[in-house]
């Protein structure tokens, strides 16, 4: 009986200090973008299941004086992160000094490589807002450096963990997936190709629902819209339609060998933050390298396209473009 009540007790200790562990602390480097949307889900004294188990301590600034809208969100973000008990810090630096996990949340993919860099070194679990990255090659250096320094690291919209694009292949009336037609926004910026600024919020989601394979790429714009499709293999197409005029949404039509459904859309941040709380705890990602680097190529291919007049572009000679580059260094 004495052994079985000290084994008792040793359960009940064991559960309570799981029960009574310390959320994860986690930094921000950018605050110009999602920083201060994110701030009041993850530090809310509320929350709840994985969003528990991780709490915002400490902000670099950061921001890119040559986007207007970099700094003014990075304005606005300042005064209410702090309130939710969030210290802005001088430094990259200082900041991992202080934290256990970061995030880079930088509106602005060009400076994510330098800002990645010392994280990868301190050895600290890193996610990467979209874009990973400015271009595909420094998408790739990423991706070498989490590997060299063995520190898992992903990067995701938030679109892809909508219901309607995650679990769209489970719906019974669609049968196998043969195509999908996605639609978002797709504002762009002249510092960054063209989809990787905002049309990656639909990129991301036709992929989640096709899968990888896609092998190349045509595309058409006028001022108001992009359409770019994609050729997978076995003949299965794909389309991302970019809209700059008239009404904005998110969604997809997906063509089954059984139905055609509705799916997409946009289910909020708290589905992709709970995934960025599993990856910290696992360092699993739940989007692989050979996922997003696919997603990056598909929209520079789509940008060589545009260049090209619309004629078809494949994702092998993007991918083997940006490798040369990387190489040669």
């Amino acid at each position: 009986m004495k052994t079985k009540a000290l084994l008792l007790l040793s359960v009940a200790l064991f559960f309570d200090t799981i029960s009574h562990a310390e959320p994860i602390k986690a930094g921000i480097i950018g605050i110009d973008a999602h920083a201060n949307s994110w701030t009041k889900i993850i530090n809310n004294p509320e929350a709840t299941g994985e969003l528990a188990d991780i709490t915002i301590v400490a902000a670099y600034p950061g921001g890119s004086p040559d986007i207007p809208q970099s700094m003014e969100l990075l304005e606005k973000a300042r005064e209410p992160m702090i309130a939710a008990g969030v210290e802005m810090v001088d430094s990259i630096a200082t900041l991992i000094q202080k934290v256990d996990v970061v995030m880079v949340l930088s509106l602005d993919g060009r400076p994510h490589l330098e800002q990645a860099k010392p994280v990868f070194e301190a050895g600290k679990t890193l996610f990467i807002d979209k874009p990973i990255a400015g271009t595909l090659a420094d998408a790739i250096r990423i991706f070498r450096l989490g590997k060299k320094h063995e520190v898992p690291v992903f990067t995701s919209s938030s679109l892809r963990f909508a219901e309607g694009a995650l679990n769209i292949h489970k719906d019974p009336r669609l049968g196998e997936i043969v195509g999908a037609e996605v639609y978002s926004p797709c504002k762009t910026e002249p510092h960054h190709p063209d989809f990787f600024w905002y049309g990656i919020h639909g990129v991301e989601p036709l992929f989640t629902i096709m899968g990888t394979g896609c092998e190349s790429v045509t595309r058409i714009q006028t001022e108001g819209t992009d359409v770019a499709v994609g050729i997978w293999k076995g003949g299965r197409v794909g389309s991302f339609r970019g809209i700059r005029e008239g009404q904005r949404g998110y969604g997809a039509t997906v063509f089954g060998t059984k139905g055609v459904v509705q799916g997409g859309g946009f289910d909020g941040y708290e589905p992709l933050i709970v995934e960025i709380v599993k990856f910290f705890k696992t360092g699993k990602p739940p989007v692989s390298e050979a996922d997003t680097l696919e997603i990056f190529a598909f929209m520079e291919a789509a940008d060589e396209s545009k260049r090209q007049g619309g004629k078809p572009v494949t994702l092998e000679s993007v991918m083997e473009k940006a490798l040369a580059e990387v190489d040669a260094e």
